[in-house]
């Protein structure tokens, strides 16, 4: 009498805390995610720094902000860019966390890895969440550097630091949130993009810099309409998270990011099941 050996499939839970253990532990082994926390630190720091240096006639250069929390967020949510100082904020971290996604994911398929994963792990949705997780992770760590590098450089420039603390918070908050659905699309990009580095970080900056929200904006602003309907975009949410927040911002960043996070990561999923992912 033969005895049939049975192996249950793992469950979903399992697969997906296996894989986020691998990915958490490459995160935490490569140099570059200890770089660009530190660019996300340096560069509000200069950007605060620059403001206050003299020009070539010894004349002091026009700050871009009057308060410290303004390289953290904007004053007010702006859709259509009015001055550099508007985009020059926590915002900047989705540009710096797309390049970090592109690289991080490229070197999946450069080094092979990829290859040897979907050999044995067959799941690509797995695939898709553990990078958008761990690379929401990577942005929510780095806008931190970035609160931390932007107070201390606008408090030695000696900027004014009065803010309506909770709603500070809650455009820090939101921002951070944010970092799901940014890293959901720069995942889902990378997956498109998969053979062509040099195209994926291009991309990835192409979208992290909001060109297509701030164009769309300018677009009905012309018309006389109202830029509310905006916030359905990621972007969007991310420049309504501002030093006028209230709940209704939070909820609606969350709204949006997880709206985003599930598109792209069933996208991506498909794309991935399709396609040969080699």
């Amino acid at each position: 009498m033969t005895r049939e050996l049975k192996f249950e499939q793992p469950s979903f839970a399992k697969r997906l805390k296996g894989m986020l253990g691998v990915d958490f532990y490459r995160l935490f082994h490569t140099p570059l995610f200890y770089i660009f926390l530190a660019i996300a630190a340096i560069i509000p720091a200069m950007v605060s720094a620059m403001t206050m240096m003299e020009g070539p006639d010894g004349s002091a250069a026009t700050p871009l902000y009057s308060n410290v929390w303004q390289i953290i967020a904007s004053s007010r949510s702006l859709y259509v860019i009015e001055s550099i100082a508007d985009y020059a904020n926590m915002n900047m971290v989705f540009i710096f966390g797309g390049i970090m996604v592109s690289i991080f994911i490229g070197h999946d398929y450069k080094s092979g890895y990829v290859k040897q994963l979907f050999t044995t792990h067959a799941k690509k949705q797995d695939y898709m969440m553990s990078k958008s997780l761990v690379s929401a992770f990577a942005m929510a760590c780095m806008c931190v550097t970035y609160l931390l590098g932007g107070t201390v450089g606008g408090l030695l420039v000696g900027y004014e630091t009065d803010v309506n603390v909770g709603s500070l918070i809650i455009a820090i908050v939101g921002k951070m949130i944010m970092s799901l659905g940014w890293a959901s699309l720069y995942t889902f990009l990378n997956i498109i993009f998969r053979r062509y580095f040099g195209i994926s970080i291009a991309s990835s900056f192409f979208f992290g810099t909001g060109i297509l929200i701030i164009g769309a904006a300018a677009v009905v602003e012309s018309l006389s309409l109202p830029t509310s309907f905006l916030n359905i975009f990621l972007y969007g949410a991310s420049v309504n998270a501002s030093l006028s927040s209230n709940i209704v911002t939070l909820l609606i960043c969350i709204a949006v990011s997880l709206a985003w996070t599930v598109i792209y990561n069933l996208l991506g999923t498909k794309i991935l099941s399709k396609c040969d992912v080699y």
